[in-house]
């Protein structure tokens, strides 16, 4: 029963990394774009959101079984590294622009930047690595105190989810920043820091 309840929401996974994906496909943007115009992201994120309810739905009523509990005071460094992890994806935001990444920019067309001014950002948490977004939202995942199938199951597809959805938005970044983009990749991991860099 539980290995059926693993099976579905790595399922439930996959179907939503389908429907998150295909609406942040270039053809589709393309299609959507004059329908859309600055309203695309906005959608996209929204979107975003409703397609994964059905997989926490799944997680939380799906017969599930604890697999570990971590219990005081060994629980703190868990949490310590999940706080860590949000508080890196937070920043990671911030620096780029929270309202662009939310799509609310479109609701405040004298703050948007058009799309040609797109500004490939190296500094601050994205000296360390590429993508903090995925390092804190794995960090989050993974670092949990109490883990059961369900839970773990949920980690395994998004982690899934994520390192496919990485190797498209590697190829995306290329074609909109060219050489500057392939030189910040030899220079700084993809998920993992090697080393907190001084420059």
């Amino acid at each position: 029963m539980i290995l059926s309840s693993f099976v579905w929401i790595v399922l439930a996974c996959v179907l939503y990394g389908a429907a998150h994906s295909l609406p942040a496909s270039l053809a589709v943007k393309q299609w959507a774009a004059p329908v859309l115009a600055r309203g695309y992201r906005l959608f996209f994120n929204v979107w975003a959101l409703v397609s994964l309810l059905p997989v926490l739905y799944a997680v939380w009523r799906l017969p599930d079984a604890p697999l570990y509990q971590l219990s005081f005071p060994w629980l703190l460094v868990p949490l310590a590294l999940q706080a860590a992890g949000a508080l890196l994806a937070l920043v990671g935001v911030l620096q780029t622009g929270p309202l662009a990444f939310l799509g609310l920019d479109a609701l405040f067309p004298d703050r948007s930047a058009p799309p040609h001014t797109a500004v490939l950002v190296t500094a601050g948490v994205y000296r360390w690595v590429r993508h903090p977004l995925y390092t804190g939202t794995l960090l989050v995942l993974w670092l949990q105190p109490a883990m059961t199938g369900n839970s773990l199951a949920l980690a395994v597809g998004l982690t899934a989810y994520l390192l496919v959805g990485i190797h498209f938005e590697e190829r995306k970044l290329l074609r909109e920043f060219g050489a500057a983009y392939a030189a910040y990749q030899r220079r700084t991991p993809l998920l993992l820091p090697n080393r907190l860099r001084d420059k």
